[in-house]
């Protein structure tokens, strides 16, 4: 949604409280932040994977009287008489293509600079199209590049921590393919931030991380070849009737992730004709960006 679309009226917009702002990669890397934010809202209003929206007012470039960018709530939990909920965020920039210059984007950049106490202006949550199923014995199949991976976060917080007091817990298999571009940006096993570390003891869960082959390539490259490394297993993953497939990141993944399993499917119709029959069974989905 553009900033030319959003004109937004005063009842659908929520605000919202720095709880807390934590660098979760190395100084020496690209930064990225995992903000808490407090919100005055029923408890349980925001859900795990949903999306926010984060309002900047203007006037801004162009004279766009506002600036409204998306991003994919990490977590969320009741906290006291409000909501408590986590946005995973990358400081970004984007280089002008006339005069070469680098700018900062206004969304990341105001919420990478925030910090304890500061007021967010939110809109939303609008409805995901990811949903955790209710049938602990399903699969899930988690593939994703970047902050896409954000809602994968939440799934697995949801499941093995909030299911944790149930008599048999997670009984499907968890799997988590993930594609980054160096080491430091695989943004829950680097040294700053062990997210995943306390799942590795889960009987049913693996993450499969996957680096980029070279300087021309890019995160959806590396998860690519992280899915060719693994084809068999993920095919006959897919091919279980209890398991739910989840793509997140960039556009790039859903294409190479077509392009890697029509090969381990035989060929590109008989991978197309079991992904749709898990999109008409509603197990499959995807959350991609450009």
């Amino acid at each position: 949604m553009s900033d030319f679309e959003y004109q937004p009226e005063d009842n659908e917009t929520t605000r919202a409280t720095v709880r807390s702002s934590v660098r979760v990669t190395p100084e020496d890397r690209e930064e990225v932040r995992l903000l808490t934010l407090a919100v005055a809202e029923p408890a349980g209003y925001f859900q795990e994977g949903q999306n926010v929206g984060v309002l900047i007012p203007g006037p801004h470039a162009f004279g766009n009287k506002y600036h409204h960018r998306y991003y994919t709530i990490a977590q969320a939990r009741p906290a006291g008489d409000g909501t408590e909920l986590e946005l995973l965020v990358r400081r970004c920039f984007y280089i002008d293509e006339v005069s070469g210059e680098q700018y900062p984007g206004l969304a990341s950049n105001l919420l990478c600079d925030a910090r304890e106490g500061d007021a967010i202006t939110l809109t939303g949550p609008y409805r995901s199209a990811f949903r955790v199923p209710a049938d602990p014995a399903s699969n899930l199949l988690m593939l994703g590049t970047g902050t896409g991976v954000a809602p994968f976060r939440a799934f697995l917080r949801r499941i093995y921590d909030e299911r944790k007091s149930e008599q048999q817990g997670w009984q499907g298999q968890v799997r988590l393919y993930y594609g980054a571009r160096s080491g430091a940006d695989l943004l829950y096993m680097n040294d700053e931030n062990h997210d995943l570390d306390q799942y590795y003891d889960q009987a049913t869960f693996q993450a499969i991380k996957a680096l980029r082959a070279g300087l021309l390539s890019d995160e959806a490259d590396a998860l690519g070849q992280g899915v060719a490394d693994h084809a068999g297993e993920i095919l006959k993953l897919v091919q279980d009737g209890r398991t739910h497939v989840y793509l997140a990141g960039m556009k790039k993944v859903a294409d190479t992730l077509d392009q890697v399993m029509a090969r381990a499917a035989g060929s590109a119709a008989a991978w197309q004709d079991l992904k749709q029959k898990l999109v008409e069974e509603r197990r499959w989905s995807e959350l991609t960006y450009h």
